[in-house]
């Protein structure tokens, strides 16, 4: 859930050399030489989001503001075997389902006890996934049959796994939505802000924040907006029953809340006065130092706010279940103490748990990694944005090395992803207007560090986002509402899951992906060393320019040179030159090494080294890449 303003790329790259750079090792429990954390690290990862009741929807009509029997929708028993496999294939290592938790939706269930929600607090028809209604069961409308609705999610993590995939669910910790009710308690568990005292603005062991003495307002509704499109709904009336009304999820504190405010969801209180009090323990001095298991003893003998208990039991009831990890919505708005308490919960429980978390400002990256226990943050305001810019024609490639040196430290803690939910597809005219002028960024952002690399479901197949579901604008496929989309419609092939549909072009697409993607989760190199060579042939190559990006990599058995050309327009051919320090750290004698394209197999040259001094000719296409592998 994206909620940051557009910055100057220009901007965002100087301000960070002003960033504070800390060295110490986060990927391991204790402070070890690099060399040491780069012997113990696995293979890259790679996450396939997928908004899980749009993947297997192959209903076409795409009606603004249909209903779930007009416009159709995805069930868990959609992803098949086949599916699995298929995805699993691509190259992916983790399948992020989105939107699984039980949000708001304006569909009647209420025969299975579940009551209607109100589309005066409701964005779209299906409902936002970052609302969440109920944490202790999953979404009714992605299910066969709504009453065994958790069985069946429960089997879809059995199958994940069969297949290959670990299975990751959202989690949304600084909101819940405003009618949170909760049918599937545990025995003992109270539904948030069951025992709070309403009659203040704020105790330390409120789950909400209040406006005493006032009742909640819907807000104006902007630019001609209506629930559900205007059509005529019981509960639409422009009231909801909230006395006294709440904060709403994004920090208003107004009974009447903006409509640009997040008005559907309440902000949880995490014991933060509204003053900014901690009214809890803070980590101490060098504790960011310490591993999971040291923060999971501190936190043993602490009072918390009740607030951090409910998530936390949250947490692990799913990871009980078999989920191997979570992606945590606006992270930073939730203090680093309570992520400290929650994650070092479930990595007791699973060490192995993969947890990311959605955090935009670069000067607490360290934080959240460090003293939060993250494992992974989105690396968007700084490679993601500066790859968008690029793409689009403005922006030029001498912005990405700086980024890479300045997230030096903790380059493998920066998920990399060119989509998601929350950003315009690629092929959108609003975004690039074509997807194949992503190619190079795409390699780009999966080689270029250790970190995993995210891909969101249709990225593969040049999905442009361009159905008006009814919530929100075109370029972004919905998330709000009942919609197909197209292109993975035409790969799912009425449930076969072989592309039986799908375009010439939207196959060539996916075969890249699939190549790159496999590539990286074998190679040896990329989980081993970086260096940029950018610099170096924008200074001592003729023809090499600020459309190309090159840098290396490599391990003790694998040594890789990576070239990009971002014009969609030029070939560019040139002799490439590496570094002298390169050479020696390769060890490489004066004579002649074959090297080959790892993606295609069909590109191959000479790398030429003579008194310290290499050369390997390159000639590339417009939108081309080379991983180029020196042969043994």
């Amino acid at each position: 859930m994206k909620k940051i303003k557009s910055i100057t790329i220009l901007l965002v790259i100087l301000s960070f050399f002003g960033c504070k750079n800390e060295t110490k090792d986060v990927n391991t429990e204790t402070s070890r030489s690099d060399n040491e954390i780069k012997e113990n690290m696995k293979k890259k990862e790679v996450v396939y989001q997928v908004f899980t009741r749009l993947f297997g929807n192959t209903n076409t009509t795409n009606k603004p503001w249909g209903t779930l029997e007009e416009n159709g929708v995805g069930k868990f028993n959609d992803f098949t075997d086949k599916a699995l496999n298929e995805i699993k294939d691509l190259g992916v290592t983790h399948i992020w389902y989105t939107g699984v938790p039980h949000h708001d939706v304006i569909t009647d269930y209420t025969k299975y006890g579940i009551s209607n929600d109100d589309p005066d607090i409701v964005k779209g028809r299906a409902g936002s996934p970052y609302a969440v209604k109920d944490y202790y069961n999953v979404n009714p409308d992605l299910a066969v049959n709504v009453a065994n609705r958790l069985q069946e999610f429960e089997a879809l993590i059995a199958r994940s796994h069969k297949n290959g995939l670990k299975v990751l669910i959202d989690l949304v910790p600084n909101h819940v939505a405003r009618n949170y009710q909760s049918l599937s308690n545990p025995k003992g568990t109270k539904d948030f802000g069951a025992d709070d005292n309403t009659s203040v603005a704020y105790d330390v062991n409120n789950n909400f924040y209040y406006v005493p003495n006032e009742a909640f307002q819907v807000p104006d509704f902007l630019n001609g907006y209506l629930p559900l499109g205007g059509e005529k709904n019981p509960l639409s009336d422009n009231k909801f029953n909230e006395n006294p009304a709440k904060w709403t999820g994004n920090g208003s504190r107004a009974a009447k809340p903006h409509f640009n405010d997040w008005y559907e969801t309440v902000k949880v209180n995490y014991g933060v006065s509204p003053d900014g009090r901690k009214d809890f323990d803070e980590l101490p001095a060098g504790f960011e130092n310490e591993d999971y298991k040291k923060h999971f003893e501190f936190w043993q003998d602490k009072t918390v706010p009740n607030s951090w208990i409910k998530f936390r039991d949250i947490a692990l009831y799913w990871t009980a279940k078999g989920v191997d990890g979570f992606r945590y919505d606006m992270a930073e708005m939730v203090p680093v103490e309570f992520w400290s308490f929650m994650n070092s919960a479930i990595k007791m429980k699973n060490p192995d748990a993969f947890l990311l978390a959605e955090v935009y400002n670069p000067n607490e990256y360290r934080n959240y990694i460090r003293k939060g226990k993250m494992d992974y943050l989105y690396d968007k305001v700084q490679l993601y944005d500066t790859l968008k810019h690029i793409m689009q024609g403005h922006g030029i490639t001498d912005y990405i090395p700086p980024i890479q040196e300045n997230l030096k430290d903790i380059e493998h803690n920066m998920l990399h992803f060119l989509e998601n939910h929350d950003e315009q597809r690629i092929a959108s005219p609003e975004f690039a207007g074509s997807a194949v002028k992503a190619k190079p960024a795409m390699v780009v952002s999966a080689t270029i560090s250790t970190a995993p690399t995210m891909i969101y479901f249709g990225q593969e197949f040049g999905e442009p986002g361009a159905e008006n579901a009814g919530f929100g604008s075109a370029s972004r496929t919905s998330i709000f509402d009942y919609v197909g989309v197209p292109t993975l419609q035409r790969w799912v092939n009425d449930k076969k899951f072989d592309g039986g549909k799908s375009t010439k072009e939207e196959l060539a697409l996916r075969d890249f992906h699939k190549r790159l993607l496999n590539f990286t989760i074998s190679s040896d190199a990329l989980m081993g060393e970086y260096q940029d060579i950018h610099q170096f042939n924008r200074q001592n190559t003729e023809w090499y320019n600020e459309r190309v990006l090159s840098f290396v990599r490599w391990s003790s058995d694998e040594k890789l040179i990576i070239v990009s050309n971002f014009n969609a327009n030029d070939t560019y051919g040139f002799e490439l030159g590496v570094p002298q320090d390169i050479i020696q750290k390769w060890n490489l004698k004066d004579g002649e090494y074959q090297v080959e394209d790892q993606l295609y197999k069909k590109y191959k040259t000479i790398l030429k080294v003579e008194n310290n001094q290499a050369r390997v000719r390159v000639d590339l296409k417009p939108l081309e890449s080379f991983i180029l592998k020196i042969k043994k």
